[in-house]
This record gives C-alpha cells, sequence and structure tokens, in this order.
C-alpha cells in the first residue's frame, strides 16, 4: 500500500487547509454597465475591494498589487453553447515609493494610459478599480437580432501571484460577473 508516514502527512495537510479559514471575499464587481449605441460596444465596470485593509501593510512596503480585467462579449445561441465573440484584458498594477510616499498606477497590459501618482490610497485604489469605455466590438460586426451579453472575470493580487495558496493566504481574490443579456435591435 503506501507508508504510514505518508498517510499521517496527507492526513495532516488535509486537516490544516480544512481547518485553515479562507480569505473574506471582499472583491465586488459593483458596477457591470453594457453600451450598445450605432458604432460600437462598450464596457464600465467598477471593481470594490481591489485593495483590502489587510494588504495595507504589505503595499505600503513597497510590494505591488496586480489587478487584471478579462472581458469577454459572448452571444447567446438557443440549445447550443455560446459562442465567445472577442475578449479584451486590462492589466494594471498599483505601487508605493517609499521614499517619495506616492502610489502610482500604472497600465501593463490592455490600455495605453499615464501614470496616474497620489499621495492617497483610496485615490489610487479607485483609478486602479474603474475600467472605462472598454470597446469591445463594432455594432455592424454584430448580428442585429443576436443576443449578446458581457461576462468578467477580475482579480487582485499582491505580487501578481493569484494561485489557491495566495487565495487561501488572502493575498488574492477573484470575482466573475455577467451582464443582462442585450440585443442590438429593440423590440416593439
Amino acid at each position: 500500500m503506501g507508508s504510514p508516514g505518508f498517510a499521517r502527512s496527507f492526513v495532516a495537510a488535509a486537516l490544516v487547509l480544512s481547518l485553515a479559514a479562507p480569505a473574506h471575499a471582499e472583491l465586488r464587481i459593483s458596477d457591470l454597465a453594457v453600451y450598445l449605441n450605432d458604432h460600437e460596444v462598450t464596457v464600465h465596470v467598477v471593481l470594490l475591494g481591489a485593495v483590502p485593509d489587510g494588504l495595507h501593510e504589505s503595499i505600503t512596503s513597497g510590494i505591488p498589487v496586480h489587478v487584471r480585467f478579462t472581458v469577454e462579449l459572448w452571444q447567446y445561441i438557443r440549445l447550443w453553447p455560446d459562442l465567445l465573440l472577442t475578449t479584451r484584458t486590462i492589466e494594471r498594477s498599483l505601487v508605493y515609493n517609499v521614499v517619495t510616499k506616492e502610489f502610482k498606477v500604472a497600465s501593463l497590459k490592455g490600455e495605453s494610459r499615464p501614470v496616474f501618482a497620489s499621495r492617497e490610497l483610496r485615490d489610487a485604489a479607485r483609478v486602479l478599480s474603474e475600467v472605462r469605455s472598454v470597446k469591445m466590438s463594432p455594432a455592424t460586426a454584430l448580428d442585429p437580432a443576436a443576443v449578446i451579453y458581457v461576462r468578467v472575470h477580475a482579480t487582485a493580487a499582491l505580487n501578481g501571484e493569484n494561485t489557491f495558496v495566495a487565495r487561501m493566504a488572502g493575498t488574492a481574490e477573484q470575482i466573475t460577473r455577467q451582464s443582462d443579456y442585450r440585443t442590438l435591435e429593440r423590440v416593439r
């Protein structure tokens, strides 16, 4: 069979993982707005709890926080698996400079924006967690009768490390939210 030492180690590890309190899920997507106009489909997302209180000491010691938004545009197809139309990934980081006592939010992927600097963590967290005007698809590329929806997957992790162990330790969190179903043509 197996060695008794391995079995004891396995049982001990399972017991520790079952007794360990998982991190409180403070990460929430509060606003998910999908705008359909004559030209394109755009998405606005606001993430709450991207910088939890438990990470303030780590951030002020210079460890960065990474936030990644994966925004997906889906087409609903009845009695068939839904069709993924397009995906946009936006990644940002929040770094504290100990010398200048300044928080800086920089875009790492998916957008080009200037670095935002502030001495207030609240202002930096707001800029880190708001994504505005993500252009998903031109309206002309979509079937006007199609039913579409947007799914957003957001992760916030200390030093960009989003693993099971990091989530159990409370240094990483993730959440997914889906919008309501929409059509391009107006229902009469």
